[in-house]
C-alpha cells in the first residue's frame, strides 16, 4: 500500500530531522581538531582535556538512560537515531481547497485495486483503526477529512464497462468527474448534470449529494443506479434498485459513513450541446417571469449581486433547430474589464502606492482575478465591497450575450479563489405550482445584508433541482413533481495573511448566522458538503435535532452500526452531526 501526496490536495509532508547545518559544522570541526592533534607523544594537559570529554559523555548516556527509561519490549525494536523535535515520518498535512479546513494524518492510504481496499478496511476493522474515505478533499467544510487516517481511491480510476445501449457506465469510484467525460465522449454519452467544477472524485461527488441546476434535473446522487460498497464489518456488498433498495437509497448520499463507494454505475445522456444566454435583469423582471424560465429553461440560475438591483440569469438549452441566436456578446472582453481595472488602479492609490496601480500585469487578470485583488485590499469595509459589487453588476451588463459549446464545458462556473461558502436547499412547490418561496426567501436575505450592513460580496448563487430519492439528500422527497432552489453566499479569503483570513471568517459566520435566521420559516437544510458543525455545545444540540426532523437520522446510525461498528469510516464532525450514543432503534 503506498501513501498518497497530491499536490491538489495540499498534502505536505513533514518529517523531523537533526538540523543539519549545525550539525555537520560541529563534527566537522571536531573531526579536523582530532585529525590535527599532536603524535601518539601528547602532553598530560591534552591527555587529561580528552578523558574529560570521555566522562562528560559517560555521565551524559548515564543521565538520559536513567531519565528515559526505555519500554520492556525494547529488546525487539529496531534502534531508531535520535532526531531533533521528532515527528512522525509520514505525517500529511492535508486540507480542503480554500484552506479553511486541514488536518495533520499519519495514514494516508492509496490502494490500487478492489483487493487492496477491502483488506485495508478488513485491517483498519479488526485493529479498532479510523480509515476516512477521502474522496478529492474539495468539500468546503472538510467533511472527509480525519487526523486518525484516510484512504484515497485515486489509482482506482479506471472505465470498468460503457454500454451505450442502455447509457449507462461503470466506473471505479475514484475517477474524476472531468476524466469519466472526455472517456464517454467517444461513445457519445455525458453525465446528466454537472457541479461548478469537475475535479470532483465521483465517489465524493455521489456521496455529498452534489448538484447542479435545471428544476427537472435531479442531484447527481439520482444517477446512481448501482454500486459496490466496501464496509469494514461486512465486507464488499454490491446494492442496487433490486439488491437491498432501502440500504441502496440511504447509501447513495452516505457521506462515507457506510462504506467506501468502490465502483458505481451511473445513468448518463446523449452527448449534446447547450446554448448559453446571459442576461441581466431585476427584481421585478425576474418575479414577473420566474415561473416561465423555471419551466421553460433546461438549466437555470441566477446570481444576486448585493447592494444592487442586479440579477444575473443563466439559461442553458439545447440549440433550437428553427432559431440560431448570433453568438457572442455586444462588447469584448477587455472592454467588459476596463471598467473593473480602473476601480483596481484607483483602490491602489487610495490603499497603497502610485507605482503598484501601473502595474501592466492587470491587463492580464480574469474578473474573478480582479475582484480577488480588490476584495483584498479591504474585504470588511462595506463601502469598499459595494463599490466592487457595483463594478460587478456593470461587468456581467457588458457580458450579456449568447456562447455554444457542450453541457460539460457550458455548465462551468468559475468560482473565484478562496472562500467561505454555505448554501442551502429548500422545498419551493412544483413546476406546475411553483410556492415562490426561492424568490421570497432571496427578498429576505439581500433585506438582511443591507439592514445589518454586512460586506456581503457578489454572487449569491441560487439555482434549482428536481426531487432526490435518496433519503439522506437536503432535496429529498416523497413526491416526483417536487422542486428545491438552492441558495449559495459567499465570503472571499483573497490573502494569506492569518490575521485578515481570521478576521474574514468571523464576519462570515456572522453573515451565516443572519441568513440561519431564515431557515426554519423555509425548511432550509445546509448541503453536506458545506455544513459546519458549531462549537458551542447548545447550538451543536439544536442542530442535531433539527436534523432529525428533515432525515431518518435514526435509520443512517443503524446501518452504520451494522455495516461500521467500530467507526472505522467516521471522523470528528460525523459523530457530532449523528452521534450514537447507545444502540439505536428505528422510530415508527
Amino acid at each position: 500500500m503506498r501513501h498518497l501526496l497530491l499536490s491538489r490536495f495540499l498534502l505536505r509532508r513533514r518529517s523531523g530531522g537533526i538540523p543539519t547545518a549545525h550539525h555537520h559544522n560541529h563534527h566537522h570541526h571536531l573531526l579536523r581538531a582530532l585529525s590535527s592533534a599532536p603524535s601518539p607523544v601528547s602532553s598530560d594537559a591534552e591527555l587529561r582535556k580528552y578523558a574529560g570529554y570521555a566522562l562528560l559523555l559517560l555521565g551524559c548516556g548515564a543521565t538520559t538512560y536513567y531519565s528515559f527509561p526505555l519500554p520492556a519490549d525494547a529488546l525487539h525494536k529496531k534502534a531508531v537515531p535520535f532526531r531533533y523535535a521528532p515527528l512522525p515520518e509520514d505525517l500529511h498535512a492535508v486540507s480542503n481547497w480554500s484552506g479553511t479546513h486541514e488536518v495533520h494524518a499519519r495514514v494516508l492510504l492509496q490502494p490500487d485495486s478492489l483487493p487492496a481496499l477491502e483488506g485495508a478496511l478488513a485491517a483498519a476493522h479488526k485493529e479498532r483503526r479510523k480509515l476516512r474515505p477521502l474522496g478529492s478533499g474539495l468539500s468546503p467544510n472538510g467533511i472527509a477529512l480525519s487526523r486518525a487516517g484516510m484512504v484515497n481511491l485515486a489509482l482506482m480510476d479506471k472505465v470498468l464497462d460503457v454500454d451505450a445501449k442502455k447509457k449507462t457506465v461503470t466506473v471505479q469510484a475514484g475517477i474524476r468527474v472531468a476524466e469519466l467525460v472526455d472517456a464517454l465522449r467517444e461513445h457519445g454519452l455525458t453525465l446528466q448534470n454537472f457541479a461548478s467544477i469537475r475535479e470532483q472524485q465521483v465517489g465524493g461527488f455521489t456521496q455529498v449529494g452534489a448538484h447542479g441546476t435545471g428544476a427537472t434535473l435531479p442531484p447527481v446522487d439520482e444517477q446512481v443506479i448501482s454500486m459496490k460498497l466496501v464496509t469494514p464489518a461486512k465486507g464488499t456488498i454490491e446494492l442496487s434498485r433490486e439488491k437491498d433498495p432501502e440500504l441502496f437509497y440511504l447509501a447513495r448520499c452516505g457521506l462515507g459513513g457506510l462504506g467506501v463507494v468502490a465502483e458505481v454505475t451511473l445513468q448518463c445522456a446523449e452527448r449534446h450541446q447547450l446554448v448559453e444566454h446571459t442576461f441581466v435583469s431585476n427584481a421585478d423582471e425576474v418575479k414577473k417571469n420566474h415561473k416561465k424560465w423555471l419551466s421553460e429553461n433546461k438549466h437555470i440560475k441566477y446570481l444576486w449581486i448585493p447592494y444592487t438591483d442586479t440579477v444575473v440569469v443563466v439559461q442553458c438549452n439545447p440549440p433550437s433547430k428553427w432559431r440560431t441566436p448570433k453568438l457572442g456578446s455586444k462588447y469584448g472582453k477587455d472592454e467588459a474589464l476596463q471598467h473593473v481595472r480602473d476601480l483596481y488602479r484607483e483602490s491602489l492609490k487610495k490603499y497603497r502606492t502610485e507605482a503598484e496601480s501601473n502595474d501592466p500585469d492587470i491587463d492580464t487578470l480574469s474578473f474573478t482575478e480582479l475582484r480577488d485583488k480588490l476584495l483584498a485590499l479591504d474585504p470588511l469595509d462595506k463601502d469598499h465591497v459595494m463599490k466592487i459589487n457595483k463594478a460587478e453588476a456593470e461587468y456581467w451588463k457588458k457580458s450579456e450575450g449568447y456562447r455554444m459549446g457542450w453541457s460539460d464545458e457550458i455548465l462551468g462556473f468559475d468560482c473565484g479563489g478562496q472562500q467561505w461558502v454555505s448554501e442551502n436547499c429548500f422545498p419551493t412547490g412544483t413546476l406546475a405550482k411553483p410556492s415562490m418561496k426561492d424568490l421570497d426567501y432571496i427578498d429576505k436575505l439581500l433585506r438582511l445584508i443591507e439592514k445589518e450592513e454586512i460586506p456581503a460580496p457578489g454572487p449569491i448563487e441560487q439555482r434549482w433541482t428536481a426531487r432526490s430519492k435518496s433519503p439522506m439528500s437536503p432535496a429529498s422527497s416523497s413526491e416526483e413533481e417536487d422542486i428545491f432552489s438552492w441558495v449559495g453566499i459567499i465570503m472571499y479569503l483573497p490573502t494569506t495573511d492569518a490575521r485578515q483570513r481570521k478576521e474574514i471568517t468571523e464576519e462570515f459566520f456572522n453573515y451565516r448566522s443572519l441568513a440561519q435566521s431564515l431557515w426554519d420559516d423555509y425548511s432550509a437544510y445546509e448541503h453536506w458538503a458545506k455544513i459546519e458543525v458549531p462549537k458551542d455545545k447548545d447550538e451543536l444540540a439544536e442542530v442535531q435535532a433539527r436534523l432529525r426532523k428533515r432525515f431518518p437520522v435514526d435509520a443512517y446510525n443503524n446501518a452504520r452500526m451494522e455495516l461500521d461498528p467500530h467507526k472505522v469510516l467516521s471522523n470528528a464532525k460525523l459523530e457530532k452531526l449523528f452521534p450514537v450514543l447507545e444502540p439505536v432503534h428505528q422510530t415508527k
